[in-house]
């Protein structure tokens, strides 16, 4: 499934040009109960793609638990300071992680690396979520207003949003 997602992911239009790919580092425990981290296994398969290394440069400084009931304000103060730089990042890194809620998760760890050196951080998600409010919508024919494929998914050839 990486792969599959990395090759969607790699083929958007305007990716930057980086150093090299890091990721969202899952939680020590949520790593083992799921035996793997997703996010990890993204940006392995991206970097393959982009032809860049794929370097660990984070580590969590605080186990948070899942954010998913949480309001974006919440989310955005439990991941304050929840990471760390594990090492000196190239100038630009491009970051990856497995869903994009509110952006808070990506926003900490992005803010560790610039903290750390790096000039500049790209993100990319391969999934978007949509408030609950807006996915009840998604019913009737309001749910996509905007043009292109889907609120939130760029694909090849949508116009930029």
């Amino acid at each position: 499934m990486a792969a599959a997602l990395a090759a969607a992911m790699a083929i958007v239009e305007g990716m930057p040009a980086v150093d090299a790919v890091t990721w969202v580092p899952l939680a020590r425990r949520r790593r083992a109960q799921r035996g793997f981290d997703q996010a990890r296994a993204l940006a392995v398969a991206l970097a393959r793609r982009l032809d860049r290394p794929p370097v660990r440069m984070l580590r969590r400084t605080v186990n948070t638990s899942p954010q998913a009931q949480r309001t974006a304000a919440e989310r955005h103060r439990a991941m304050a300071g929840a990471f760390a730089a594990v090492r000196t990042p190239p100038s630009r890194v491009l970051l990856v992680d497995d869903v994009l809620t509110t952006g808070a998760t990506l926003a900490a760890a992005a803010e560790a690396l610039l903290a750390a050196g790096a000039e500049e951080v790209h993100a990319v998600a391969a999934a978007r979520s949509l408030p609950q409010r807006r996915a009840l919508r998604a019913r009737g024919p309001a749910a996509y207003p905007q043009v292109g494929s889907r609120p939130g998914l760029w694909l090849p050839g949508d116009p930029p949003r």
